[in-house]
């Protein structure tokens, strides 16, 4: 079914203000369990790696902001690409700073769930 695209749109912003609010049930429901997250400094998450960092406290989102999204809707799959602001705290030293994204959304069951990640950060 096509027209997904800002369906898509807005549940990824739902789930990048969920990273910075610590919604874990948010985050349960939207991350799928096959998750591939690439950091832009390389470093894989699964969904467990990622919500475990986020719920220990080695990293805490403070703010995580979308621009410029486009979306390629493909049927059960949307492709989004777009620019997102980033504040980290990670492993103690905040961070903040801007990345381009890929971030891939599959239709399974009936729902969405995010199953790709890949960030490159921007030049500051």
């Amino acid at each position: 079914m096509a027209g997904n695209g800002q369906t898509i749109i807005d549940l990824d912003k739902k789930r990048m203000h969920a990273m910075a609010a610590k919604d874990i049930a948010t985050l349960e429901a939207v991350l799928a369990d096959d998750l591939i997250y690439t950091h832009s400094s390389a470093r894989l998450d699964t969904k467990k790696s990622l919500i475990g960092g986020m719920t220990s406290g080695s990293t805490v989102y403070t703010s995580v902001e979308p621009s410029e999204v486009k979306a390629q809707d493909l049927g059960d799959t949307v492709v989004l690409t777009g620019i997102a602001q980033i504040k980290v705290v990670s492993g103690g030293t905040p961070n903040a700073f801007g990345v381009r994204f890929t971030d891939v959304y599959a239709r399974r069951g009936g729902s969405w769930q995010m199953v790709t990640w890949q960030s490159t950060r921007l030049p500051a």
